[in-house]
């Protein structure tokens, strides 16, 4: 498909870079010649160098033949006009980036209708969704759901004392009684969509998935699951931290946010009253300490830099608080982090580049499925999808014990109406189910795509 992506900050960057390797044809608009030459030295696209809403840079950019226009500047205003010309000028989806409280708690269906937008993007928000959801599952470093939340895939880092350490799955099954699957490990630098003689060790990373309930039962089972955090303390006073208190209060949680803006902290004070606001630097480590980091149930650290969230939170860590959560954008600091042993971690633009990327194979599905759900697992080296089955699929009512997957592939789940199966080779995928797959290696744009040759 042809994309124009208005904007080459953080997060368009990482857009760029992802809508590439799909193979997509892209042109990059942005206003700075320095920040355009980078993105024309790093990645095969075409660039334009003004402002997304100039009617003759746009002709240029050839809009009127543009599959997907993508504004994703600093402003949602400058994004949403953008848009609005690039749709009259003929571009067939816009997707827009809007950040504002105030757009997103009132208006945006009115302005996602007037505007013709097709998509809306709010990268603060889907962050605080991920981060809610690991606040609601603390023993787990990634939660992501599937099916209107009848399955969930849930990571889960190994420690040294686990007792699955040296266990094979197909004798974790036997151990455990519960209905799950373990669809992915990460060892080092390494991904493996394993089968039943692979052996766990200490340090992997593991991917399971199952219904919220059976997850509960393993990991209550495993002895290591931890009560919900209930008395949360944030470190940023950022949009990410308003979207996100506004659910903790919401269900009765504790919030206590620290941030050194004394404007910002105002602001949410009127905007959260349920809230314990503290105007102070939560880089100094006498503040916390003084504020009871020690005795929260879990800390996330959520301000404009990596590298202060990455110390805080390292020190939230010694201080033994229960659940830590870092935000980091950069990929190299995210191993550095890692190394440090600060395994929660979250990072705005793989979130929206997986929300984006999602919606531009979903544009591109054939007759036989349609993509719904889309995740980039292990640092991008793994992708869980899940697809609506149509009629036409050619997987449809055919054992899977006799379809010829490629390698690194699996059909982890199906959901067929309320039901939720973990699927066995005797099951049959049907037209209408909601089907789960995971795979590494290889790209899936519709279900037939994971098929191997002889299929």
């Amino acid at each position: 498909m042809k994309i124009i992506v208005v904007g080459c900050g953080k997060i368009g960057m990482t857009l760029i870079e992802n809508l590439v390797s799909e193979g997509h044809d892209v042109v990059a608009i942005d206003n700075e010649p320095t920040v355009l030459a980078e993105v024309t030295n790093v990645y095969d696209v075409i660039s334009a160098c003004g402002n997304g809403t100039d009617g003759d840079l746009l002709m240029e950019a050839d809009v009127k033949s543009t599959d997907l226009f993508i504004a994703v500047t600093g402003s949602d205003e400058l994004n949403m006009l953008s848009c609005f010309i690039a749709k009259r000028m003929g571009a067939k989806h816009t997707v827009a980036r809007i950040r504002n409280p105030e757009h997103n708690d009132g208006s945006l269906d009115f302005l996602r209708q007037e505007l013709e937008l097709s998509l809306v993007v709010n990268p603060e928000r889907l962050v605080a969704q991920e981060l809610y959801n690991m606040l609601k599952l603390p023993s787990a470093v990634r939660v992501e759901t599937f099916s209107g939340r009848g399955l969930e895939m849930v990571e889960l880092k190994l420690k040294t004392d686990s007792p699955l350490d040296g266990m094979k799955l197909m004798d974790l099954r036997k151990k455990y009684s519960r209905e799950f699957l373990i669809c992915m490990v990460q060892r080092e630098d390494s991904v493996f969509i394993p089968d039943g003689a692979f052996e766990l060790k200490s340090g992997d990373k593991i991917g399971i998935i199952a219904t919220p309930s059976e997850i509960l039962k393993l990991l209550k089972d495993l002895g290591i699951l931890h009560k919900q955090a209930r008395n949360v303390m944030i470190l940023g006073a950022s949009n990410t931290a308003y979207y996100l208190s506004k659910m903790l209060l919401s269900g009765g949680n504790s919030v206590k946010i620290v941030d050194k803006n004394e404007a910002r902290c105002r602001a949410f004070s009127e905007g959260l009253p349920e809230a314990v606001i503290i105007h102070g630097d939560g880089a100094q480590q006498e503040l916390l300490l003084e504020e009871g980091i020690s005795d929260v149930d879990a800390f996330v650290s959520l301000t404009g830099m990596d590298e202060q969230n990455i110390l805080i939170s390292y020190f939230a860590q010694s201080r033994t608080v229960p659940k830590v959560i870092t935000k980091v954008n950069r990929g190299e600091f995210s191993v550095l982090a890692e190394q440090l042993g600060l395994d929660s971690i979250v990072s705005p633009r793989q979130t929206v580049a997986n929300v984006i990327v999602r919606y531009a194979r979903a544009l591109e599905n054939s007759l036989d499925s349609s993509v719904e759900t889309l995740y980039k697992l292990a640092g991008g080296s793994a992708e869980a999808l899940e697809f609506t089955v149509h009629a036409d699929a050619p997987l449809c009512n055919i054992p899977l014990k006799d379809l010829q997957l490629k390698p690194n592939t699996l059909i982890a789940g199906i959901t067929r109406g309320h039901e939720n199966l973990l699927p066995s080779g005797n099951d049959a995928i049907r037209a209408g189910d909601k089907v789960l797959i995971l795979t590494s290696g290889s790209r899936v744009r519709n279900l037939s795509d994971i098929l191997g040759n002889k299929q």
